[in-house]
């Protein structure tokens, strides 16, 4: 008999979200957004740490992302209504301020980009003008103006002013792997593409300025697999790569005097963190942190202490604060986002495998083994399909909770980065391009039948479930691989890919004939690659979640596949948040969601 304590699922779930970090000018606080009022608001620590202090006050809207200015004295950000992703923007003072908002147009989706040096203007980008682009824009602190500094041109997001504040450093998008480096002349919206001209585009994102506006720093891929770190010098007119290594490189940051650079390397999926001279790169000696993500790594500008906050998540952890003090050599943990009381023992530790695809190419894996299984107590398994589908699977505390939960349970998890994936060099990425259920789908075939041949697993009990990208697999797998699952769960997924392309948000369009397909061009190839089409091959209950709200995958998507298996008899439950879009915001509905879809899978698999 096995007698190990039992936790609840309101213990796994005690979590507190922490979605983004920045630290205030001095260093001697932190603000964040989070959902400890059981909606994202923003909230402030001392980064000594103790107890936060709510900044914002919102019971509907949706506290996104935020920035300050120079002095500290002023906040902007951006929230949304219940999800639906038409971020506004706001300003508020720092100390006792109250959010006005800035922009007032619903249909509009704006993005938070940086204040000017000076502090007087705010920079964003959105689309107002044409539902198809995203402008920059310039408001006025103190004139309460706003003006539009560039007009049409596709979809362009702003990341800073130069240190004199005259120009823009911007980010010309036109899909995941193909970017360009502009310069924006603040006075005439002249621009400059700094990169444009090249035959074969690659992924450009701006980095931070040298404070004498020489040049600066940016990530990119141009003539390679993975991402390194860029110098662009604008007198020379050129740049050149100055840190590179045989993974994704994927966060910078400088110091307030710029003698040092940390930056983040994606090992296989764990974040590597480094610390180095920028001018020799001699690197530091740091503390060792544990395996997991570096979601965000931050100086604070005008801090003389050298030290680094971190925003950390581990597969026993949920995302956190860290300060990590260069001079000192410690780490120091300031916020605390696990509440549910369980020993560290419980959690499980995944394992990294590969799984060999029917090409020859090799799908890294994580792999989560329960407690206690073995070949004489063989559990069921689930296959969890990240979204995306270029974004990678990492070994977080995943889902807030979900994989832990399940664990617990006795339910192990394969976590693959299939084709499409991030992270693993840019020809494994743009195999997902123009062949979602098509190779891909392979993929999943290779993880079931290699679920099947470890001797602790019981391949009669393999369930798949997964999110956005990962829904359409999910439905995807269960429709056309029918007799390899025994139940599946889909979390607000495309089912039909023509309806899908055709009610994305507007400024996507563009980049989707290369990413997914042409709805007139390809319609043929589309319906062949869509779930709908075999809808009645599916057997397996299957259990749908959606947001009503949802502006990338609308409600339509998961109604149609509803309805289609009510009417042939099959066994299919719905549940449909009336607010929330495409995720939950929420703390209330995510918790009714999530123990819903682990309440199913357990069902089906653990007590069937």
């Amino acid at each position: 008999m096995d007698r190990r304590p039992r936790y609840r699922f309101e213990q796994f779930s005690a979590t507190r979200q922490i979605l983004g970090m920045h630290p205030a000018p001095d260093g001697e606080s932190l603000r964040f957004v989070s959902d400890i009022s059981g909606q994202h608001n923003l909230w402030q620590v001392p980064s000594r740490g103790g107890w936060p202090r709510q900044l914002t006050l919102f019971t509907e809207e949706v506290v996104r992302e935020a920035l300050f200015t120079g002095d500290g004295s002023r906040i902007a950000f951006v929230a949304d209504h219940r999800g639906d992703e038409k971020y506004q923007v706001y300003l508020m003072e720092a100390v006792g301020g109250w959010p006005e908002k800035i922009t007032d147009r619903p249909e509009v989706q704006y993005e938070l980009g940086c204040f000017s040096p000076c502090g007087r203007y705010l920079a964003f980008s959105g689309n107002a003008a044409n539902p198809e682009d995203m402008d920059i824009y310039i408001y006025d602190l103190e004139t309460r103006e706003t003006r539009q500094l560039t007009s049409g041109g596709g979809v362009r997001y702003v990341f800073s002013f130069s240190p004199d504040g005259s120009r823009l450093l911007a980010q010309q998008f036109y899909d995941n792997t193909k970017q360009d480096l502009l310069l924006v002349d603040v006075a005439s919206g002249e621009i400059r593409n700094l990169t444009a001209g090249k035959e074969q585009k690659a992924f450009f994102r701006p980095g931070p300025w040298l404070k004498d506006g020489s040049g600066f720093y940016f990530l990119t891929n141009d003539g390679r697999e993975f991402q390194g770190i860029g110098y662009y010098d604008l007198a020379a007119d050129r740049w050149s790569y100055a840190v590179t290594d045989d993974w994704d490189i994927e966060l910078i940051a400088l110091n307030g005097d710029q003698t040092l650079m940390a930056y983040t390397v994606n090992e296989a999926g764990n974040s590597v963190l480094r610390v180095v001279e920028r001018e020799s790169g001699r690197a530091l000696p740091l503390p060792e942190l544990s395996k997991g993500m570096v979601l965000r790594a931050r100086f604070a500008e005008n801090d003389r202490r050298n030290r680094l906050f971190l925003q950390i998540t581990t597969y026993k952890e949920a995302s956190n604060i860290y300060v990590l003090d260069l001079e000192a050599g410690t780490l120091t943990r300031v916020t605390e986002s696990m509440l549910g009381n369980i020993p560290e023992e419980v959690f499980v530790a995944p394992e990294l495998v590969y799984i060999d695809a029917h090409d020859g190419l090799r799908i890294p894996a994580w792999l989560y083994r329960p407690h206690g299984a073995g070949p004489d107590a063989k559990v069921p398994a689930v296959l969890s399909i990240h979204g995306g589908p270029e974004a990678q699977e990492r070994p977080n505390y995943n889902y807030g909770f979900f994989f832990q939960y399940l664990l617990h349970h006795g339910v192990a998890i394969l976590a693959p980065n299939i084709r499409g994936s991030t992270g693993f060099g840019l020809d494994y990425q743009k195999r997902i391009h123009r062949d979602w259920g098509g190779d891909d789908l392979k993929d999943i075939e290779a993880c079931n039948r290699y679920l099947r041949s470890l001797d602790w697993v019981d391949g009669e009990r393999i369930g798949v479930w997964g999110g956005s990208y990962g829904g359409f697999a999910t439905l995807s797998a269960l429709s056309r691989l029918p007799d390899l699952w025994a139940c599946g769960c889909d979390l607000c997924g495309p089912a039909n890919l023509i309806t899908f392309l055709k009610s994305v948000p507007a400024h996507w369009r563009p980049a989707m004939k290369d990413w997914l397909g042409d709805v007139d061009e390809d319609r043929d190839f589309l319906i062949a690659r869509s779930p709908i089409t075999y809808v009645d091959q599916i057997k397996a209950p299957l259990m749908i979640v959606q947001g009503a709200m949802d502006p990338r995958v609308i409600k339509a998507e998961s109604d149609q596949m509803v309805e289609r298996l009510r009417a042939l008899g099959r066994e299919v439950e719905y549940l449909v948040f009336e607010d929330e879009g495409h995720g939950f915001t929420k703390r209330a509905n995510l918790l009714k969601a999530f123990a819903a879809m682990a309440d199913f899978l357990i069902r089906h698999l653990v007590r069937r």
